[in-house]
């Protein structure tokens, strides 16, 4: 080799070298979160993922609503649909039944019984329309079975145990439409419990409530105890013969709102063997910054629709579009993936990492920057990837935790049938 070709070969090895080395790409991109994104994406692809709390189903009682749509560029817009589940990596969702607390009388209870019917019979006839691409789901196996059919599972929970009345049979009623948990209550007190946000009345779990929640673990739901007061918590977690779940909270050493866990309970529900899945409403993340102009909007609409109370289905579906539509003239300041993370942290630290998962309550409010609709999961993943969570731990966050407090109630109820 002369010279000339000698010179050549070394400068070709020198700049490859230095390309090799270079924290950059070609693109601008840092090779270092290429490598994060790419390692982030084969894992969050390889995990079964599951939301255990969404509101959507609120959509649903619109007849006019197809889940099957994409509907990120309509306003109002909501933030989950089987088009926006598949590009989000989204594998299984628990859809909430959800009912807003209202008089506890014979004639409320038999609205409140009705209104959680309907939706009901609108989630079945949104999935029977979509069944190429969504199956309802009541297992752990269930989930497993129709991820590997290429489709959407849909899990489905009851929001608010009003509904339930007095009558402890409609606790079963529910199980047999689907429902694999009941949240006891909701922003207020009910017949079952004392929740987080209203005044003390029952002082925990009543002795109805005792009842609902032994008639859980007998027919394998679980309890949902987020909402409920702190000593609402600590009487389920020793009431209930199984795991509980807190389907979406928050850390209150992070963000001091009622409804979020604080580390005693936080201690108490990993030895519960429970779950604790971290919301994404952005206000449960981060105290929110002061806005007047939203706040005095919604303060408006809710005179308006008497506090949303009594409302026929058709007027609640007005009253919705014109709730989100405060959200386009007054956007809030979101918290971010980041503050979410910083949430798992302080829980993984406090509780571990067996008793974390997410439940991000799209359509409830849940939303943040980097993740403000389900086509935007994956970015919970990648910063889970950036501060050193392992795939096996991703894992549980996304799913695995979740779907062994599942099992547990699912095999009490066998063996206790």
């Amino acid at each position: 080799m002369n010279n000339k070709l000698l010179l050549r070969a070394l400068i070709t090895i020198t700049v490859l070298s230095l390309l090799l080395s270079c924290p950059f790409s070609f693109g601008g991109k840092p090779r270092k979160e290429e490598r994060l994104s790419q390692k982030a994406a084969k894992i969050h692809a390889d995990a079964f993922t599951i939301d255990s709390h969404n509101d959507t189903p609120m959509w649903f009682t619109d007849t006019t609503y197809n889940f099957g749509i994409n509907h990120a560029d309509m306003r109002p817009r909501n933030r989950v649909d089987i088009p926006r589940m598949e590009t989000g990596g989204l594998d299984a969702a628990f859809f909430a039944v959800f009912v807003g607390q209202g008089e506890r009388t014979d004639p409320g209870n038999d609205k409140a019984l009705l209104q959680a019917l309907n939706t009901f019979e609108a989630i079945d006839r949104n999935l029977r329309i979509n069944n190429l691409k969504a199956a309802p789901a009541f297992t752990v196996t269930d989930g497993k079975i129709i991820e590997k059919q290429g489709k959407r599972a849909v899990y489905v929970g009851l929001e608010n145990g009003y509904p339930i009345g007095n009558n402890l049979k409609n606790v079963e009623r529910f199980y047999n439409l689907g429902a694999r948990y009941i949240t006891l209550c909701h922003t207020r007190n009910n017949d079952i419990c004392d929740s987080s946000t209203d005044t003390t009345e029952h002082y925990g779990v009543t002795e109805f409530g005792r009842q609902v929640i032994d008639e859980m673990n007998r027919l394998g739901m679980m309890v949902d105890i987020s909402h409920v007061s702190d000593k609402s918590f600590y009487d389920a977690i020793k009431l209930s013969k199984t795991p509980v779940i807190a389907s979406h909270s928050c850390a209150r050493a992070l963000c001091d709102n009622p409804r979020n866990l604080s580390d005693d309970m936080l201690r108490a529900l990993a030895r519960n063997n429970g779950v604790i899945q971290m919301c994404i409403l952005s206000s449960y993340v981060k105290t929110p910054l002061p806005n007047p102009g939203r706040d005095s909007a919604q303060a408006a609409l809710r005179t308006k629709y008497n506090g949303f109370k009594n409302l026929s289905d058709s007027v609640m579906t007005i009253a919705r579009n014109e709730w989100y539509e405060i959200d386009e003239v007054f956007p809030q300041v979101l918290a971010t993936v980041e503050d979410v993370v910083d949430h798992i942290d302080h829980i993984v630290k406090i509780a571990g990492i067996d008793h974390v998962g997410i439940g991000t309550d799209f359509d409830g409010g849940g939303a943040v920057k980097g993740c403000e609709d389900v086509s935007e999961m994956g970015n919970i993943t990648l910063e889970l990837v950036r501060r050193g969570y392992s795939k096996k731990q991703i894992e549980k966050i996304w799913g695995g935790n979740l779907l062994r407090v599942l099992g547990d109630a699912e095999k009490y109820a066998r063996n206790n049938s």
